[in-house]
Parts: C-alpha cells; sequence; structure tokens
C-alpha cells in the first residue's frame, strides 16, 4: 500500500527551506511514499517552481497562503488545505516553515489525517518580530505542537531552543540536516582561478562572499560595517553579496556612507552559487537568526572555511577553531577580527577548510536522506499505515 503525503510549505523562495523541501519530497518519492508539495506560487519563485517540476515533483499552487498574518487570506488558505486533503486523502501532512506549518497542521487535525509532521527550518523566537508579536507567534506553535506527531528540526540546537518555549515534548523532536549534495557539489565547482577569473576578481584579492537574502535577519548590513577595519589592515579584501531582496539599496547607501563601495559587489540573485563559492577565501555568515545555514556546509564542503554568527543551530554545524570562526551575534567588530584573522594567515585557512570538508559530510545529501527516511518509517509503523 503507497502512503499518501501532502507537504505544504508558504512560498518556494529560492533558498535552503526550499530546497530542503524540494529534496525531502523527491527523497520520499524515491522511497516508495507519494507525494504532493502544495505552496503560494508566485513569480519571484519560479527558479524554484521549475526546479522542483524538473526533478519530478508533484506541485499545487494554494494562492491565499501568505507569510504575513492576514485573517481574512488566511481562512482562505485554510479552507484551501482543507479542500486539498479532502481530495489526497493522505496518510501523512508534512508542513514546512511557521505560516503553512500552523494553518497546515491546523487543517490536518480537522480533517483527521492519521499522521503530522512539521519541520520549521529555524524558528522566529529572536531577530524578526516585536516582543509582543514574537509572544503570539510562540504560543501558536505551542498549541500547534499538541498537533504534531514529530517535529523535525534542522540540529539538536534547534529541538533545545524549543522546548527551552515550551513548545512539545523531547520524544517528538528529532534532528534532520538540509542535505547538501556534498560531492555532486565538489564535483561541479570550477577551480579557484577559474572561479574568479568568471567573475572578474583578482588572484591575488582576499575575497569574502556573503550568499543569502539581502534581508535584515541575514545580518549582512553587519559585514558592510565590518569592512572598513578590514579593509584597514587587508587593503585586497572585496566582500561579493550574492543574493536580492528589500536590504539592497539600504547596504548600497551604507556602504557608500561608509566609503567602501567600491568593494562591495552585489551579484543579485543566483540560481546555482557554486562559482561564488568557489571564487571565495571566507564565507561570512552574520545572521541574526538561522536554522542550520545550509549555505554554510556548501561552503565548507569547498574547503572554504567560515566565518559566523553563534545563533540558532550554527554552533551545532561550525566547530569554533576547527572548521571555522563563531563571533558573537550583532558584533561588527567581532566579525571584522575574525575576517582580519583569516585573511592574514593563508596556512590557517587551509587548515580551517581541511577540517571543514569532513565535517561538511555530516551534514551531506546521504546523511540527510537516511535520516528522513527513518523518521518517516517510524511513523508509518507507530500509526500502521501499512
Amino acid at each position: 500500500m503507497t502512503v499518501r503525503v501532502l507537504h505544504a510549505i508558504t512560498r518556494l523562495t529560492l533558498g535552503g527551506s526550499s530546497e530542503n523541501t524540494i529534496a525531502s519530497c523527491v527523497a520520499l518519492d524515491q522511497a516508495g511514499y507519494e507525494c504532493t508539495l502544495a505552496a503560494s506560487f508566485r513569480e519571484s519563485d519560479a527558479a524554484s517552481l521549475v526546479d522542483a517540476r524538473r526533478r519530478g515533483c508533484r506541485l499545487v499552487d494554494l494562492p491565499a497562503l501568505g507569510r504575513e498574518v492576514a485573517p481574512i487570506a488566511d481562512v482562505t488558505a485554510l479552507a484551501q488545505i482543507l479542500w486539498l486533503i479532502r481530495r489526497e486523502r493522505p496518510a501523512i501532512v508534512h508542513t514546512h516553515t511557521s505560516k503553512a506549518g500552523f494553518i497546515g497542521r491546523l487543517a490536518a487535525v480537522i480533517a483527521r489525517v492519521p499522521a503530522v509532521i512539521h519541520q520549521p527550518h529555524g524558528h522566529l523566537f529572536y531577530g524578526y518580530y516585536s516582543a509582543r508579536r514574537t509572544a503570539l507567534f510562540t504560543a501558536l506553535e505551542r498549541r500547534a505542537a499538541h498537533w504534531t506527531d514529530r517535529i523535525v528540526t534542522l540540529t539538536d540546537r534547534g529541538a533545545v531552543e524549543h522546548l527551552a518555549r515550551g513548545i512539545g515534548r523531547a520524544p517528538q523532536y528529532v534532528a534532520v540536516p538540509s542535505g547538501v549534495p556534498t560531492a555532486d557539489l565538489r564535483a561541479a565547482a570550477p577551480p579557484r582561478a577559474e572561479a574568479r577569473a568568471r567573475l572578474g576578481l583578482e588572484p591575488d584579492t582576499f575575497v569574502v562572499v556573503g550568499l543569502g537574502r539581502l534581508v535584515p535577519i541575514k545580518g549582512f548590513d553587519l559585514l558592510v560595517r565590518a569592512l572598513p577595519a578590514v579593509l584597514a589592515e587587508l587593503p585586497s579584501a572585496r566582500v561579493l553579496l550574492v543574493g536580492d531582496g528589500a536590504e539592497r539599496q539600504r547596504l548600497d547607501a551604507l556602504a557608500r556612507s561608509l566609503g567602501v563601495r567600491a568593494q562591495l559587489g552585489l551579484a543579485g540573485e543566483v540560481f546555482d552559487v557554486t562559482t561564488h563559492l568557489a571564487a571565495a577565501d571566507v564565507l561570512a555568515v552574520p545572521s541574526r537568526n538561522e536554522g542550520m545555514g545550509r549555505v554554510i556546509v556548501e561552503a565548507m564542503a569547498l574547503r572554504i572555511p567560515v566565518v559566523a554568527a553563534a545563533v540558532g543551530g550554527i554552533p551545532d554545524v561550525v566547530v569554533d577553531g576547527e572548521c571555522g570562526r563563531l563571533v558573537a551575534p550583532e558584533d561588527a567588530d567581532a566579525l571584522a577580527s575574525a575576517l582580519i584573522e583569516l585573511g592574514r594567515d593563508e596556512p590557517l585557512r587551509r587548515k580551517l577548510g581541511e577540517a571543514a570538508v569532513v565535517r561538511a559530510e555530516s551534514f551531506s545529501a546521504a546523511v540527510a536522506k537516511a535520516k528522513l527516511l527513518a523518521v518517516y518509517a517510524d511513523v508509518v509503523r507507530a500509526k500502521g499505515l501499512r
């Protein structure tokens, strides 16, 4: 008997949550499950939607589902998911991210779906909203946890942060990383010199890459603020930001005000970031919140050391002093100091990079697939779905 699964995510925005969700559907389909992936289609998400279809995902549009709280649209989205559940009759509803997570789980409990899995891909406990709004969302997560059989976090630290806020019980949690196809990534990556030539970067430039949506939670303003201090010690340094978002103009203006606009590259949104990573000396991840940091694993798989803020699940990925450097969040001076240290010391960069490539295998696609299938096997067995 084939087990039907309905996955629901708010948006398939280019980034780690979407890639992880798509990869999960592909892995489950290959293992004999029958998956449908529901999301709110947006024109700006076209690249991810095309990629999902190319990889065999069966997609359904939920037009009313949006990220912001909007009571009328949210009730409509609930009705759309209920209609989809009644049409598809899934044995498992697997929700992703906060908004689809709450509405999807509410629909699942109303429709009496046998099993419910939720995968937050991080959390909203700090860095996003006001204290009052954060408290509301935390209360909603506590309620929704009662409707959930398994809560899949990206790291063990993710589970700890949820439990500390009274969300669910420890036996509900299991960690499954956002798996990176490490071997495929290395095979596709151009040599460093070739990558730099493609991007117009000089061979002796100290290149710091930041990769992700240009939104406040990613903390790229801190990286721009760190740049003057880095340039004072390393005049050849250049920061290359890969991604797009609402903060682009603000980051541009900030760099101009600090007199470092010439040393800041804004590459825009790039679907395949392999060339940009291959060109880097260091990956900077100054996030204010991060579920795991898929790009961290991608960089480590290419032997690139990481300087990252110690927030969210990052400390479970980056071992400080072994495969990169962890710095305090919101600290541009500490970020600058770590970048200067690595910029001055090429042997240290090589040492950290060699450890990083080994560490990355703990978060590979193969590891993630095995852990995800084990979660499903456990749920199927516990619920008697086969």
